[in-house]
């Protein structure tokens, strides 16, 4: 074990009472990445040389009495669709090689406010859509518990280096599951806040009405700690390791557990915790939530109609530029009209006061799947036409709801992931209910094989 291995809260403490120092830190997590990221090619730029300055800066304001909250000198890591002024920011696009931008995305200078220590940008699906390709001149971010296998998209290298064990944090977007399926898939933590919570601007826009920043964290605790540095009016870390007696947990068990993709060994693991919920004194109500096809409609809709509109222009002038399944994804927005996005967002207002009104209205939380199956193997991505992997997750950026998932066991070694969904604007009881599942099972601290 080295200081990269400390948690946030373990080497905050340390940083603070002089243990530790941040530029030591550091310089763990980028040996760490030098040792193990040939394997998993998470990182698309190491910026160590800006890393240890910010390290050394955040030493020196520790040493004046300086404490500017619990990101202070630690290690984090940036997915590559956000603005950085200090390192290239490509959008996971072989047409942006080499650009840096002027200035940073607003979540990027919210880190930089509370004294992070930004370790360098992350692999993504090109522009957020569909993934991996290989006709890219990067190759895409392997899954560290078999790197023959995908992380899931489009938070690739985020899910990577957290499961890998390159950093403990990281940011990312999610706007059908794009934090949540790589979290689940790879082992890790994955937190949607609600629509908003934290700001967009300086982030490459999949699609406005669903984009969401997220974080993929090696724990809860971990992932409520950053959300609360960088979010708007945040306080999800107030409600951990207090008692779940007294919340009542909607478990949209038939969401998922009848549709035929829907592994055996998924649904046991959901089962269980539930029961575990249980016991821990939450009371588990079983829900009916609207059909997830409905969902998967309306958001399909909103982002193939948004996304054709952002790239109209430069698909037109540099299309061949644009790895072939993303121009393929992002041409089929073309046959959409303008009705067709009026009507879709139409749908996903009903949808979201269905739920607040059928579902939110009894229940604190909502229990179900993340994704039906464990990590896909890459050779299953070959070919020509896109691979979808079965999810569920874009309901809830049509709705906005926070959503959390948070390792819930194994399937042939590879790990499974159940989600908590909230009521808008309470990250705070989700991230509550997962880290006192977390606490009570082992699956969190299970760690892949060293590459």
């Amino acid at each position: 074990m080295t200081a990269a291995d400390l948690s946030i809260p373990e080497a905050a403490a340390r940083l603070r009472d002089g243990r530790l120092t941040s530029v030591a830190l550091t310089e763990a997590h980028l040996t760490r990445i030098a040792e193990r990221d040939g394997a998993y090619h998470a990182f698309l730029h190491v910026a160590a040389e800006s890393a240890q300055a910010a390290a050394a800066e955040a030493d020196a304001a520790f040493s004046r009495g300086e404490d500017l909250g619990p990101l202070q000198g630690i290690p984090v890591a940036i997915k590559d669709l956000f603005d950085t002024a200090d390192m290239p920011t490509t959008y996971g696009s072989d047409l942006h090689a080499g650009r840096v931008p002027t200035g940073d995305a607003e979540v990027v200078r919210r880190l930089r406010t509370a004294g992070a220590v930004l370790l360098g940008k992350l692999e993504t699906y090109e522009f957020a859509m569909v993934g991996p390709v290989f006709d890219r001149a990067f190759p895409p971010a392997a899954n560290p518990w078999d790197t023959s296998r995908a992380t899931g998209g489009s938070s690739s290298g985020s899910a990577a280096a957290v499961a890998g064990g390159l950093v403990r944090t990281t940011i990312g977007s999610d706007t059908g599951g794009s934090v949540r399926s790589p979290a689940a898939y790879c082992g890790a933590v994955g937190l949607k806040p609600t629509y908003g919570r934290i700001p967009t601007r300086g982030a490459f826009p999949l699609s406005p009405s669903l984009d969401h920043v997220g974080l993929v964290s090696a724990s809860v605790a971990e992932a409520a700690i950053t959300f609360d540095a960088i979010a708007d009016g945040a306080y999800a870390t107030t409600r951990l390791g207090t008692s779940l007696d007294g919340l009542t947990i909607g478990y949209a068990r038939d969401w998922f557990a009848g549709d035929p993709e829907t592994l055996p060994a998924l649904l046991d693991a959901i089962d269980g915790a539930a029961s575990l919920l249980s016991l821990l004194g939450a009371r588990i109500e079983e829900v009916t939530l609207p059909d997830a096809a409905d969902f998967e409609a309306v958001g399909a809709v909103i982002i193939h109609a948004e996304a054709f509109e952002i790239h109209r222009r430069q698909l037109a002038a540099s299309g061949a530029h644009y790895s072939r399944k993303v121009f393929q994804n992002i041409a089929s927005g073309l046959c959409l009209t303008p009705d067709d996005l009026a009507h879709a967002r139409q749908a996903a207002a009903r949808l979201r006061t269905r739920l607040d009104r059928t579902v939110f209205s009894r229940v604190d939380a909502i229990l179900t799947a993340t994704t039906l199956t464990p990590a896909i193997p890459f050779a299953d991505f070959a070919g020509e036409a896109a691979r979808w992997t079965p999810m569920r997750t874009i309901a809830f950026n049509v709705t906005g709801h926070p959503a959390l998932s948070v390792p819930c066991g194994f399937a042939d070694g590879l790990p499974l992931g159940l989600q908590l969904v909230g009521k808008t604007g309470d990250e705070a009881t989700v991230c509550q209910i997962g880290h006192a599942y977390e606490m009570a099972s082992d699956f969190s601290a299970s760690k892949p094989p060293r590459p």
